[in-house]
């Protein structure tokens, strides 16, 4: 067994060395203040839209993803039809007061609406400093609580993908679980997430196990785990780690310690198809997780590297996702094309990764796709929805 969980520990151990990059995805909800306002400023749709895109350039542990959003955004603007963007580029430095005088400085010349920046608790500041002059933030974090007002969160976050898996759970019979989560930032989201997502589905939480982020602190979890399944009678597990932290571990240590995926459901909060890896543990044969819209990804990410010739960063398709927005809505020729009110247009938009919409919370939600794992292969469960309303939403 000791040779079967070298590669899990070693993953986990990485992940704990780069911790600090969660920075990019999550922020202390105590440090967070949802501004106000947001209503939008008005809009000359028959002129170049000034468009402010706030990156991390100078920052040195940001700046090829800060070149790779850049990228994206110009990609963005270069397939838009009829709509002029006129796109003005700030750097952050990845430092949340920067990003604030950016953001200030970037309306006073014009900037109609921001795009970015990449750093929750430097998104929370950009908004704050402009919103009494009415301009709404699209932030590239995907932390909620820096969102409302005028603040939007275009990353992917928890909520959504818990709300796809839990309504196609219960579709297939699931009514009962127990969450699984690391005591960490990102693992309190994830818990929220799902408790949010299980009461609007029906599925009943009926344990919450979590474990400090170690190595022991993940084995010792494992018994601890089995026995809430067993003395509750869930008949499904939601993991909220992911390849990169406890997930490897969790995947092989559940089922040996007698958590059978043929009769306990998996289900995991994070991607579970990236190291290959993964497909071949245990726990991920027929367990549940969400991709996005592949046959989009696959359209950006082709047409990115024929444009820049590399592959774009993970996060790049976000601003991508919100010149397309900002395009969609500046076609419409309205005055009000940027307002709140027209940014959460229940139709939403066409993105990199498919179809996505803001709500008037100022979260997202994305058109995603179930997957299993079936020997050792992703399997397509239920597809991404083209467009809103239909079963995947």
């Amino acid at each position: 067994m000791l040779a079967v969980l070298s590669t899990p520990r070693k993953l986990l151990r990485k992940a704990m060395a780069v911790g600090a990059i969660m920075g990019l995805t999550a922020c202390d909800p105590s440090m967070m203040a949802a501004p106000s306002g947001g209503s939008g400023p008005s809009v000359d749709t028959s002129a170049p839209v000034p468009v402010a895109l706030l990156i991390p350039r100078s920052d040195s542990g940001a700046g090829a993803v800060a070149a790779s959003l850049e990228n994206a955004a110009r990609l963005a603007i270069a397939s838009l039809d009829g709509v002029q963007i006129d796109l003005r580029v700030y750097d952050t430095g990845g430092d949340a007061q920067r990003a604030a005088v950016q953001a200030e400085t970037a309306v006073s010349e014009g900037a109609k609406i921001i795009l970015g920046p990449l750093f929750g608790e430097a998104a929370n500041a950009a908004g704050v400093a402009v919103s009494d002059n009415n301009v709404n933030v699209l932030s590239f974090s995907n932390n909620p609580s820096i969102a409302g007002g005028n603040v939007y969160v275009l990353g992917p976050t928890f909520r959504n993908t818990a709300n796809r898996l839990l309504r196609y759970a219960s579709g297939q019979g699931n009514s009962s679980v127990v969450i699984v989560h690391p005591q960490n930032v990102e693992g309190e989201f994830g818990k929220a997430a799902i408790q949010a997502a299980a009461s609007q589905s029906g599925v009943r939480v009926t344990g919450i196990e979590s474990f400090p982020f170690s190595q022991e602190g993940v084995a010792s979890a494992v018994p601890r785990i089995k026995s809430t399944i067993d003395s509750t009678g869930a008949d499904s597990v939601f993991l909220t780690s992911n390849a990169a932290g406890a997930l490897p571990i969790l995947l092989q240590l559940l089922p040996e310690a007698g958590v059978s995926p043929s009769t306990t459901q998996y289900l995991g909060l994070a991607r579970w198809d990236v190291p290959a890896q993964i497909l071949s543990m245990p726990g991920a044969q027929g367990g549940y997780f969400t991709l996005p819209d592949t046959a989009a990804k696959t359209a950006f990410e082709s047409r990115y590297k024929a444009q820049f010739g590399q592959d774009p960063h993970p996060l790049a398709g976000l601003a991508f996702d919100g010149i397309a927005a900002i395009g969609a809505l500046v076609r419409q020729g309205r005055s009000d094309a940027l307002s709140g009110r027209a940014l959460t247009q229940n139709s939403g938009f066409q993105g990199a990764n498919g179809v996505f919409r803001l709500r008037p919370d100022g979260t997202n939600e994305r058109g995603l796709a179930v997957a299993t794992v079936r020997n050792n292969q992703v399997i397509i469960l239920d597809p991404a929805p083209s467009g809103f309303g239909g079963a995947g939403f």
